[in-house]
């Protein structure tokens, strides 16, 4: 396996290479501080996983990410200081699988690269799924609600897969993060709070009121059964 790092903090480099050193020591790691060369690497190298920070010294991170996409489903994570949500929503939305603002958790790090990894290229019984006013496009990662037709991210995707052969029954946060990260871990709960918070402004009418995905206090989640 191979990781590509876009970062121009040596310290922070130096961090996330000793943590797969230690925790995935088959795993490569390539770098650059370099934006533009990160698009070429993520071209010439072929990397299974890429971690992006978004403040770089030659372009913005936003704008590597957009051009990877113009030519590469490689899973990406951005690592970056900036928290802000407009910044969440638009990384998500322009393709990145994952987004950790720093400080971050080198374990909860290494759990999200390998479950990115794990779930890149998964394959489904099922390539189609309906429930009520969704039918999701398992394979494309699609989904129509009416006649809307809504693309979801990576995590989105599998959180929905989840729920849907799962409909009208709760699913806990720990079965979610299994899923989704391949084990719990502290703070998961709350990272999955929030992909279903954009899960519902995707597919909710009024996201605070939902009634497609509802929770299920201090437990999970469940997507209701049509009618």
């Amino acid at each position: 396996m191979k990781v590509l790092i876009i970062e121009d903090d040596y310290t922070t480099v130096e961090t996330i290479s000793l943590s797969l050193q230690v925790g995935w020591p088959e795993a490569k790691v390539v770098s650059t501080k370099l934006g533009e060369e990160g698009i070429e690497l993520v071209e010439g190298e072929s990397p299974d996983a890429v971690i992006l920070d978004l403040g770089l010294p030659d372009i913005d991170g936003f704008e590597v990410l957009k051009g990877i996409r113009l030519f590469s489903y490689v899973p990406i994570i951005i690592l970056t200081v900036r928290g802000e949500e407009t910044d969440v929503v638009k990384g998500l939305e322009w393709g990145a699988d994952e987004y950790i603002t720093k400080p971050f958790r080198q374990l909860e790090l290494l759990a999200r690269v390998k479950s990115i990894i794990r779930r890149r290229d998964y394959r489904r019984g099922e390539l189609y799924l309906n429930c009520g006013p969704l039918h999701f496009d398992v394979a494309m990662r699609k989904l129509k609600h009416g006649e809307k037709v809504i693309n979801l991210t990576s995590t989105e995707s599998l959180i929905l897969y989840h729920l849907a052969i799962n409909t009208g029954k709760v699913v806990t946060h720990s079965s979610l993060a299994q899923e989704i990260w391949g084990e719990y871990y502290p703070g998961a709960t709350e990272a999955i709070r929030v992909y279903i918070w954009h899960l519902r402004q995707k597919i909710e009418p009024n996201p605070r009121k939902p009634r497609l995905i509802v929770t299920k206090p201090g437990t999970g989640y469940a997507l209701t059964k049509p009618g």
